[in-house]
């Protein structure tokens, strides 16, 4: 039997940054539908969070399991829940783009408390902040404009 531990934190955007999920009581909705699908599909998901416009999640990655196929599989069906359940008053859809970033074990505190900070991280820093920041930290940016 194999061991595996691989940590990735994925965080993507509504569709062009639409505040749809512009209360705390719906983003806790979608955060614990997204949670309990994942169980069921078998995708574990170490914490999740975020604010009006994006989703942070920290997932520990299966032995059978890939980034496209789990990103399709967490934004394609919470988008669909959404929208079936109307909780948005237009047409819920996720951005296409996301970040997928290794989590080191050394790391793992420094980013649950992270995803778990969103709300407070984001009175003092806009999502379009955060992104910009990402993609400097992380070396993206020769990846941006292509």
């Amino acid at each position: 039997m194999p061991f595996v531990k691989v940590y990735i934190h994925f965080i993507w955007s509504t569709k062009n940054r639409v505040p749809f999920l512009d209360s705390k009581n719906l983003r806790s909705k979608v955060w614990s539908h997204i949670r309990e699908n994942a169980v069921k599909k078998g995708i574990f998901i170490d914490h999740i969070n975020g604010y009006s416009d994006h989703c942070h999640c920290l997932v520990s990655m299966g032995i059978d399991q890939n980034i496209q196929k789990l990103m399709q599989l967490i934004k394609g069906e919470s988008s669909f829940w959404i929208n079936k359940h109307k909780l948005t008053r237009a047409k819920f859809e996720w951005q296409d783009e996301y970040f997928a970033i290794s989590v080191s074990e050394s790391r793992i505190d420094k980013v649950r408390t992270y995803i778990r900070n969103q709300e407070v991280h984001h009175l003092k820093k806009t999502f379009q902040q955060e992104y910009d920041e990402f993609i400097e930290k992380y070396g993206f940016g020769q990846f941006k404009d292509k």
